[in-house]
């Protein structure tokens, strides 16, 4: 029997996981066409980073901060699979398109899945996971991401190779299979035992699916403590009894995103060019970065229930300045294009055990049970407006900075990081979620 409870679980987490997988797929597959897509519409540089580039991150602005009204009015299951339906029009649409417009609607499309699943699979995750495990059951939605965004460099290289002129097209439509499939699979996922409860009004059926995802403890006592949460929370979101949980998500989130993390892996072609690397070689140059992404996560997958997430904060943000200060001696000294490759997939496994394994898994932790799904919007739409300024502006500040002035902004604002991580993040490795409410509530 509790074999397949386990089993249960996985199950439930590897399919909410493989939205990630979309999600990462769905980002990133978008820097094998950038430049093709340029030349064959003919835009500028601001008009490409608006309509072509970031807009599917404003898409994901809109799908964050609203994510989290479908979580709760129609349940996290319900969500996660129209989010699937996103992926699958806009991977069709967008390699079809026939003009950039019509293109950037599509691309919007997909950014609203996007955006609406960093609301709903951690938080659906983070609902049905014990508390003991819950950090690396949640990290593998992050996982997930950064397999995504191996797979379509992967995929884009060969691809590019083998397509001819419009390899984008395929680049971009074949991402309908994995969303196809990923429909299918969360139809066999049970809901969230604490959504039914506080917003689908069953405790028979919550009461049940607590005791089987788990089984330590009183039963009688979880559903009271969850029960009691919600009565001592009424308040308004913005009232000011959440301020502390708020401030962590934003800043988190802020962070995440002044470290350059999206900077490069949607420009990755273009920077390794300007590094002196054969265009012919910038789509083979990105698949290093996608290796050590995905093992540096396994790595904080491993470690997030063990270190904790702020140790694994500390040590990302100090990856971060060293390898970041390493990309702009490079560009600064004319080193070969391969040291900045070398110094940037660093950067990356920096990322990926740091704030990548951290930042879905601690934001779903912090607010309590009644505005989860609330502090969830606020922290992923922070963290995507945030990258779609950064992807919108970047092909004008390619052109206006210098790398060695940008990548030492970077730095800095990783230098700002590390303090507030060691001065007010708190730890919150194998606490109830309950727990956690109370400690940040009550501080």
């Amino acid at each position: 029997m509790k074999k397949t409870k386990q089993q249960g679980i996985k199950y439930s987490v590897i399919t909410v996981a493989l939205a990630g997988f979309l999600f990462g797929f769905d980002t990133i597959v978008i820097s094998g066409a950038d430049q093709p897509i340029q030349k064959l519409w003919n835009t500028g540089d601001w008009f490409h980073g608006v309509f072509i580039m970031s807009m599917a991150l404003w898409g994901t602005v809109l799908g964050a901060l609203l994510g989290g009204i479908p979580c709760d009015k129609f349940g996290r299951k319900t969500t996660l699979f129209w989010i699937g339906i996103l992926y699958l029009i806009s991977a069709l649409g967008s390699g079809l398109a026939t003009s950039p417009y019509l293109f950037s609607f599509f691309r919007f499309i997909g950014g609203l899945g996007v955006g609406a699943s960093s609301v709903a699979a951690p938080i659906y995750i983070s609902e049905i996971a014990p508390a003991k495990k819950r950090g690396g059951l949640v990290a593998t939605y992050q996982f997930n991401i950064v397999f995504g965004i191996l797979i379509a460099f992967f995929s884009n290289y060969i691809i590019g190779q083998y397509m001819g002129e419009g390899a984008w097209r395929w680049m971009l439509g074949v991402e309908a299979i994995p969303a196809a499939i990923y429909c299918l699979m969360i139809l066999g996922i049970p809901n969230s035992p604490r959504w039914l409860l506080l917003k689908g009004n069953d405790e028979a059926s919550a009461k049940k699916l607590l005791q089987q995802l788990d089984p330590e403890g009183n039963i009688d006592e979880r559903i009271a403590a969850i029960k009691k949460s919600v009565l001592k929370t009424k308040s308004n979101f913005f009232s000011g009894q959440y301020k502390k949980p708020i401030m962590l998500a934003f800043l988190l989130a802020f962070f995440n995103q002044v470290s350059g993390i999206n900077f490069i892996l949607y420009y990755a072609p273009r920077i390794f060019e300007t590094a002196g690397i054969d265009q012919s070689n910038t789509l083979i140059a990105s698949i290093p970065i996608g290796v050590v992404n995905l093992v540096f996560t396994l790595l904080g997958m491993y470690l997030i229930d063990k270190m904790g997430r702020k140790q694994l904060m500390t040590i990302g943000s100090v990856g971060y300045i060293i390898t970041l200060l390493g990309v702009a001696w490079s560009f600064y000294s004319g080193a070969e294009g391969w040291m900045v490759v070398f110094f940037i997939s660093a950067f990356v496994g920096a990322h990926a055990i740091g704030q990548g394994a951290v930042i879905w898994v601690f934001i779903s932790e912090i607010f309590p049970n009644s505005v989860r799904a609330n502090g969830m919007s606020l922290g992923s739409g922070t963290h995507w407006v945030f990258a779609a300024i950064i992807t919108m502006i970047t092909p004008a500040v390619l052109s206006a900075f210098s790398p060695v002035t940008i990548f030492m902004f970077f730095a800095v604002m990783m230098l700002l990081q590390l303090i507030w991580v060691r001065t007010k993040m708190p730890e919150t490795k194998g606490k109830k979620l309950e727990e956690i409410e109370l400690e940040l509530l009550n501080d």
